[in-house]
């Protein structure tokens, strides 16, 4: 899967001309726009392309749209270059703001210092118009539901989507991080002030304690549990909630009443009113990016076996949907049916799911296979690579590029035990991470290798 992923990726790109430059672009096949979310997305599994495919292009084409007034719009005709309204209920062409948590990713797997300084005047401005437009006298977002990417989910009388809110909490929270890249601590600490403010608010008036879930607002305030989703588990990729509201979330994701299915994760859960056996869109779908997220936020959360029981199980529901014998052929799809291996659906739209859709499947067939199942967490600027070990067994990474670095570390049983080979252009710092053991050691370059037991 993840070399067949690699090559539906080859076939998907298209050079486009943007203010007198030229960016080579990946969009889905039969596409004429390119979608702010989806894009955010494929660059977290682009990065490991071995500087093979241009991660960057995909957020640069959003920048070079930016509007005085610092809007960037979720979509753009390739054609024209002109905004696109898919949704009339969302005429500002408003997405989830994620571009900061991108950059974050990027500068620590290929970035550099240049690029964060040439992005965050970008994304503040970005933050700002989302901020002025967008927030009320609550200090919560109010946005259409289309800006929260789930579309056609039942959220009744919905007007202050906790999705939303999250995303701009988060996008605060990497701004920040971003500046402190740069040792701008002004702005470091204007926007963790943004964020722990925002974080507050989700907090006290978002969560329900009846049901341990956080929930959409009706327009009076009210919270409307009833209609809980994984919208409410963008908390868990950055420190949002505390310790004892986050195990409640996990508890309901070992639910087999709510999120544990044979095919995590259904975007509602399964004792949900809105809840669909075949998906009907975001009312139940198994969409790849919600299973990355949540894989993504147990693994933040030192949950190790569990996002890694739950990564495999969804790659080996992509496995058994992958091979459409009627048509003989094999595919990726943009969401899965909740309760059988087969795409999903939705109701009165025939153009979903779509297919040889990898903006979200790559997420989990080169993203989560790397970061998750196998277990490594890469930074360039650190000089660092981190391999979490849930269970050690004979798995690893060759060749991989690290700018001017070319690593391999592989584990493998051998006569004196389970040794690590390494194999490396320049010095790096390895820390392994066991159920027993943490080290960190210094790797030189060339070839060596180490006794697992001896660490």
């Amino acid at each position: 899967m993840y070399e067949q992923t690699w090559i539906l990726i080859a076939e998907q790109w298209r050079r486009v001309s943007i203010d007198g430059d030229t960016l080579k672009l990946f969009i889905s096949r039969n596409q004429g726009h390119m979608n702010q979310f989806e894009s955010i997305f494929s660059t977290f599994f682009l990065v490991y392309s071995n500087n093979t495919c241009p991660t960057t292009n995909q957020l640069d084409f959003f920048y070079k749209k930016q509007e005085e007034n610092g809007a960037i719009r979720s979509d753009y005709d390739l054609e024209t270059g002109e905004k696109v309204i898919l949704d009339p209920d969302n005429p500002e062409c408003i997405n989830p703001p994620l571009f900061s948590w991108a950059e974050f990713n990027i500068y620590h797997r290929n970035g550099t210092k240049r690029r964060v300084a040439e992005i965050l005047p970008i994304l503040e401005r970005y933050y700002e118009w989302l901020e002025r437009s967008f927030m009320d006298d609550t200090g919560l977002y109010v946005v259409p539901q289309g800006a929260t990417k789930m579309e056609n989910m039942i959220r009744t009388d919905a007007y202050y989507f906790v999705d939303f809110n999250f995303q701009q909490a988060i996008n605060a929270h990497y701004i920040s991080a971003l500046a402190g890249i740069l040792n701008e601590k002004s702005l470091h600490f204007r926007y963790k002030q943004k964020f722990f403010a925002l974080k507050t608010k989700i907090n006290r008036m978002m969560w329900d304690t009846e049901t341990a879930t956080y929930c959409d607002l009706d327009k009076n305030k009210r919270r409307l549990p009833q209609y809980s989703s994984l919208a409410g588990y963008w908390s868990l990729l950055v420190p949002l909630t505390d310790t004892r509201k986050t195990l409640q979330l996990i508890k309901h994701l070992e639910d087999p009443a709510r999120y544990k299915s044979s095919y995590p994760f259904p975007s509602v859960p399964m004792n949900s009113p809105a809840f669909s056996s075949d998906g009907n869109g975001y009312n139940g779908s198994v969409f790849p990016f919600f299973t990355f997220l949540v894989c993504k936020g147990l693994y933040n959360n030192a949950r190790y076996e569990m996002a890694r029981e739950f990564a495999m199980g969804s790659l080996y529901h992509i496995l058994e949907s992958w091979s459409d014998v009627e048509r003989k052929t094999f595919n990726l799809w943009e969401a899965y049916s909740p309760t059988g291996s087969r795409p999903a659906n939705w109701d009165g739209n025939e153009n979903f799911p779509r297919e040889s859709f990898v903006h979200y499947a790559g997420l989990l067939t080169i993203t989560t296979f790397v970061e998750i199942i196998i277990g490594l967490d890469i930074s360039l600027p650190r000089k660092s690579v981190k391999w979490t070990m849930p269970s050690v067994e004979e798995m690893g990474i060759e060749n991989l590029e690290l700018r001017r670095n070319v690593i391999t570390i592989l584990s493998r049983k051998e006569k004196r035990g389970w040794e690590i080979f390494h194999d490396s252009k320049k010095l790096y710092y390895f820390t392994i991470e066991t159920s027993e053991r943490q080290k960190t050691l210094p790797i030189p370059s060339g070839r060596c290798s180490m006794l697992i037991d001896k660490i």
